[in-house]
């Protein structure tokens, strides 16, 4: 009987054992959900919002741009698309797709609108696959009667409406667009400390002050918290941080001086530099031809950016920085402080010229053919004498030569607050032979010695030495920006400006060149007397350079100036490229700028 119960209980024992494994197993799994759904859940709630909650980056407002009187050159204006929300326009039926229903609602706007679509179904599907919370704009910039348009027949749509978005604008159009620059869509920094999801679109300085000055005039970002559900599509915004404005710039150029000097130019092409003799700061800076910077916003087309890149005339070139040329005759005051610092000439040395001058068999002319006899220093100024300054640039030597223009400035860059900027070219005799692997001649000193050969400056530069001879001898750092201000702040702090460097020219020697270029303009035989404004006392030096091959008669008209000679407020440079000579194109010219500058009433324009 006892045999007859044991497989009984051997069942029991193993139900028993099945029964307290299934406790067990029920013990696991509650203790298991205990853990996620209490001891856990928050945690998981977290990492669930925040794999829902995307980050959007809103740039700050790009800060403003004045001229030296607080007029504005560079600003922010208000501008209007169209953008559609997507999780509005979700399909609510199997068959609609998001595109049809997108292709759709855009059809009917481009008719309300009367404008053509500016997006493309490939960048719908970009949208879609990389921004999808975001607004998708399909129209930017609208003009004013698209807008009305809208706001009149085509509001009612459901998922559609105006966006609005800064734009950069320059209401001075062309005028000083070489200094300002232009802007571009910004790229996005994938490495900031602050991660985003999403960036909407910045602006970024290309070029010019916009450029230089970008990590002033950049905003500081914000950003918005959106929350999405599990398709993507935004359901939420969670709020944020503000953007905060960038910094406003104000620069030391006067539109009043920068219209009077693109107005000097004209058409032509060419450049005028006017610094502040005293300080360098840059009064007016023109390049011509130029480009209307309002073309790059919010983005310039590929063909009208072809257009300007590839015309033969240059149009980007900032020429009154970036243009290097050989400077003639305006380089004649140099040779006179080398041969002066080198005591080979004074005001009273004496030459006398024929017409022309022999060296061994190359004869060099005077511009003057008939010669100008004896002349010292101060009538060789005046008169432009060729023949005079090949006498004293030989007595001196191109060493010597090469060290007084490096000392002016010639040579390296100004160090001006742009970007580009040409350092120019001043030879020498170890230049010739690493450059050309040959020997310095007697005939380059007498080219070097009127600015001819491979010499070349900048307008910049010129204006640089003018401010010089102007000042009594100091070399000046040209600047643009003079004052900062804050985002918040009611008032402009000074920019500090670079100081005057002493050359150490003799105070004699500068005697002599300010009574030379004095005569240039106010004596009736001075080759700078159509630059004669009634009631002031101007000087100047004229120049005209050869280019080209000879038998094209190619030249550049120059002249460096300044005035008033008693107290000079400005120094200038000018350049006209296919001149016919600095004293009959370029002397006009500076006569229209010195007459605006100074309040006279501006003579009539000469076509010369």
């Amino acid at each position: 009987m006892s045999r007859a119960r044991l497989p009984m209980d051997w069942e029991v024992a193993r139900l028993r054992v099945l029964f307290a494994a299934m406790l067990v197993a029920f013990g696991v799994i509650e203790a298991a959900l205990w853990r996620i759904q209490v001891a856990r859940g928050p945690a998981y709630r977290r990492d669930l919002a925040r794999q829902s909650v995307r980050r959007v980056r809103i740039p700050g407002p790009r800060g403003r741009i004045f001229d030296a009187r607080g007029r504005p050159l560079a600003e922010n204006r208000p501008a209007f698309g169209l953008a559609l929300y997507l999780e509005e326009l979700r399909p609510r039926t199997r068959r609609a797709t998001l595109t049809g229903e997108v292709a759709r609602v855009i059809e009917e706007l481009s008719a309300v609108l009367g404008l053509p679509p500016q997006t493309t179904p490939a960048d719908l599907r970009v949208h879609i696959q990389k921004r999808l919370p975001l607004p998708f704009v399909v129209w930017r910039n609208l003009p004013d009667t698209a807008v009305a348009r809208w706001a009149e027949m085509g509001s009612r749509l459901p998922g559609v409406d105006l966006y609005p978005e800064p734009v950069r604008a320059y209401p001075e159009g062309t005028a000083a667009c070489h200094v300002l620059g232009y802007v571009r869509r910004a790229e996005i920094d994938v490495d900031a400390e602050e991660p985003f999801h999403y960036h909407l679109s910045e602006m970024a300085g290309a070029a010019g002050v916009e450029k230089v000055y970008d990590h002033l005039l950049r905003g500081r970002a914000g950003g918005r918290l959106v929350r999405v559900d599990a398709a993507g599509y935004r359901y939420d915004d969670l709020g944020g941080t503000e953007p905060r404005p960038g910094h406003d710039l104000r620069l030391a150029i006067d539109l009043d001086l920068q219209r009077a000097a693109e107005d000097a130019l004209g058409e032509h092409a060419g450049a005028l530099v006017a610094l502040d003799p005293a300080s360098g700061a840059v009064l007016a800076m023109a390049s011509r031809p130029g480009f209307d910077p309002n073309a790059f916003v919010p983005s310039i087309p590929a063909d009208e950016w072809s257009r300007l890149a590839q015309d033969p005339a240059t149009p980007l070139l900032n020429r009154a920085a970036a243009g290097a040329y050989a400077p003639g005759s305006t380089f004649k005051p140099i040779v006179a402080l080398a041969a002066w610092q080198a005591g080979r000439a004074q005001a009273e040395t004496t030459h006398t010229c024929p017409g022309h001058f022999t060296i061994g068999g190359a004869r060099f002319r005077c511009w003057d053919t008939l010669g100008h006899g004896p002349v010292d220093m101060p009538h060789a100024i005046r008169y432009s004498c060729n023949v005079y300054f090949f006498h004293i640039g030989l007595a001196t030597g191109p060493d010597l030569i090469a060290a007084a223009a490096r000392a002016a400035g010639l040579g390296r860059r100004t160090g001006i607050d742009l970007d580009h900027e040409a350092a120019g070219l001043v030879p020498d005799p170890a230049w010739k032979r690493r450059a050309w692997r040959d020997a310095w001649r007697d005939g380059d000193t007498c080219n070097l010695s009127i600015g001819q050969g491979p010499i070349s400056a900048t307008p910049l530069q010129m204006a640089v030495l003018a401010a010089a001879i102007a000042n009594g001898g100091r070399r000046v750092t040209p600047h643009l920006l003079t004052a900062v201000r804050a985002p918040g702040e009611d008032d402009f702090a000074p920019h500090p400006a670079p100081a005057p460097e002493p050359i150490g020219w003799p105070a004699a020697a500068l005697r002599c060149l300010a009574a030379g270029m004095r005569d240039v303009v106010m004596a009736d035989d001075g080759t700078g007397r159509r630059m004669r404004v009634a009631g002031f006392e101007l000087a100047g030096k004229t120049g005209t350079a050869e280019y080209g091959r000879k038998e094209e008669g190619r030249k550049r008209g120059w002249m460096i100036a300044f005035g008033p000679v008693e107290r000079p407020r400005l120094a200038v440079a000018m350049v006209v490229e296919d001149a016919v000579s600095g004293g009959t194109t370029v002397a006009p010219r500076l006569q229209r700028f010195f007459a605006a500058a100074l309040g006279i009433p501006t003579p009539p324009r000469r076509n010369s």
